[in-house]
């Protein structure tokens, strides 16, 4: 990570402290208040990681100066895997960059969340935010309906801050070592190309934070997303850590043997009642 940025980062947290944000907003607050959705790294819940890297497409560091060059801090593989809490073990996008992971069980949707998506924000209002695409065939992807109500009177500046109560279904919504959840039920009539209890694709974009219509991205209301911007760094934009599954599609030989013990149990249940 770009030192100078780190070191600014480090020091504001240490000027202001890990804020306790006032609940301003309606959604979920902070990781480790009450009802907050987050998902820790090493939660049992989670039944699986990313496994290949699809395609990863950097954008600039500053997309008002695109003559400033593209983000390059990580690598794609750095996706991979696990999420953690090292804050170094990320792939930055700048911005409007995307990165397309594949999983090798496919995620689908059940009860709850299915996927959650890691970002290294260092505390619970210093985060950087990320649309959320998804899809069934690797080409058409389909996007979670983001929202954000923060205010965009002033530009949030590279190092200013969010209030998660703002924010719903934008990862990047909780600080390092926990993953924002997305339910796949939210896209379950999108589209009849999009099959969510077979999604082996997940595509993670950055959002372009400026309030400046000209660079600016918005939600799926149409709001302009106020996000710290610019980031003229190397680590630039959203840095991704790893987005996990919640719930996979069984392999043939479980699903098989699980169809086979639920007849068994059928047909032994209907014997008995026939002997009544």
């Amino acid at each position: 990570m770009n030192e100078r940025y780190l070191c600014a980062r480090i020091l504001i947290i240490a000027s202001y402290g890990v804020m306790s944000m006032s609940l301003a907003g309606p959604f979920a607050p902070a990781a480790g208040q009450p009802s907050s959705t987050a998902i820790p790294f090493d939660s049992p819940a989670i039944a699986g990681w990313a496994d290949s890297v699809v395609s990863l497409t950097r954008g600039p560091i500053n997309i008002a100066n695109p003559g400033l060059g593209v983000a390059s801090f990580g690598t794609g593989a750095n996706a991979l895997g696990p999420a953690g809490t090292d804050t170094t073990k990320v792939v930055s996008l700048g911005d409007g960059g995307a990165i397309t992971l594949q999983f090798q069980k496919p995620i689908r949707d059940d009860a709850g969340a299915d996927l959650a998506v890691y970002e290294n924000g260092f505390a619970d209002n210093f985060i950087e935010l990320a649309f959320v695409e998804v899809s069934s065939n690797g080409i058409d992807f389909f996007r979670f309906p983001a929202v954000s109500l923060t205010p965009t009177v002033a530009q949030v500046g590279a190092f200013g801050s969010l209030d998660p109560t703002d924010l719903d279904n934008l990862a990047g919504k909780y600080r390092v070592g926990f993953g924002t959840p997305f339910d796949l039920s939210t896209l379950a009539n999108v589209s009849p190309l999009l099959d969510v209890f077979n999604v082996p694709f997940v595509r993670i974009v950055d959002v372009v934070g400026s309030v400046n219509p000209s660079f600016g991205t918005t939600d799926s209301q149409g709001r302009l997303i106020n996000d710290p911007f610019p980031t003229a760094f190397a680590s630039g934009g959203f840095d991704l850590d790893g987005v996990a599954a919640l719930h996979v599609v069984p392999e043939a030989g479980t699903f098989a043997f699980s169809a086979l013990v639920m007849g068994f149990a059928a047909a032994l249940s209907l014997r008995r009642a026939i002997r009544r």
